[in-house]
């Protein structure tokens, strides 16, 4: 009987301590994990850029951590693309996304591509850190339910111009939540439109209005988990073209954090 008391009491003292055991916090993210990708010399061009688009400020918010599966959601120049490569570590992969419809307006588009891949792959020229994807704009082609992060600059508006198939918006949405694990992110920067400006403002000033942003991506699925005002400009007009020279590089820009429901 003794022993039956004291194993019990053994037993409350452990359930107690478990109880009292803080659970594991979350982690911390900060600008410094970052800077490696910063300083990267494969990027030493696009470092001019770096004082207004603040890469080591939004790479932090958007929480990357190393050997994740990250997608950049219509990679331009490949400017996230590089940095990315770096801040996800030999063990990551990031998928570079290039619209073909861009390309055809902009032949340049899938030599940046190109170059961008090169810059990461073996010494044969097999991609390796960085692997390139070109298709409809709608039809983003990234591994299903695989990603951990997907990240789209100054381009989710472009769902919504005139020359990509009306639609765009809606599938391109979906297939971004479909590319995530469950619980992954999707973080969209772009620049802000006058509120109700509605979806002229997409062909007309290259803005997006938020509130139709944001319909979109929660009709979805997605769920806001963070805003930053990280590219604020309380000054611009939020009427201006963006790529007028009075504006360009210096637009209100809103950044949101969205995460995909699940574990």
């Amino acid at each position: 009987m003794k022993r039956l008391i004291i194993t019990a009491i053994a037993m409350s003292a452990l359930a107690a301590c478990d109880a009292a055991e803080p659970s594991p916090e979350a982690p911390q993210y900060t600008q410094r994990q970052y800077m490696q990708a910063v300083n990267d010399i494969a990027r030493l061009d696009d470092q001019a850029d770096d004082a207004q688009r603040k890469p080591a400020k939004m790479l932090t918010f958007a929480q990357i951590d190393k050997g994740e599966k990250v997608g950049d959601f219509v990679m331009g120049g490949g400017y996230w693309t590089k940095l990315l490569a770096i801040a996800v570590g030999s063990d990551g992969k990031v998928y570079a996304f290039q619209p073909t419809e861009f390309i055809a307006m902009i032949p340049e588009l899938a030599e940046q591509q190109d170059d961008t891949v090169r810059r990461y792959s073996e010494d044969d020229g097999t991609p390796k850190q960085v692997l390139p994807l070109r298709g409809p704009i709608a039809e983003p082609d990234f591994p299903k339910g695989a990603l951990d992060t997907i990240i789209t600059v100054q381009n989710y508006h472009d769902l919504y111009i005139d020359e990509v198939p009306q639609g765009s918006a809606k599938a391109a949405t979906k297939a971004l939540y479909d590319a995530l694990k469950p619980g992954g992110v999707l973080v969209v920067v772009d620049h802000t439109a006058m509120e109700g400006a509605g979806l002229d403002a997409a062909n007309t000033l290259h803005r997006m209005d938020k509130q139709v942003a944001m319909d979109q991506l929660t009709a979805v699925g997605f769920v806001l988990e963070a805003e930053s005002d990280l590219y604020a400009n309380p000054a611009d007009d939020l009427g201006t073209n963006v790529f007028d020279e009075s504006i360009r590089g210096k637009s209100d820009q809103f950044a949101w954090r969205l995460r995909k429901p699940g574990n």
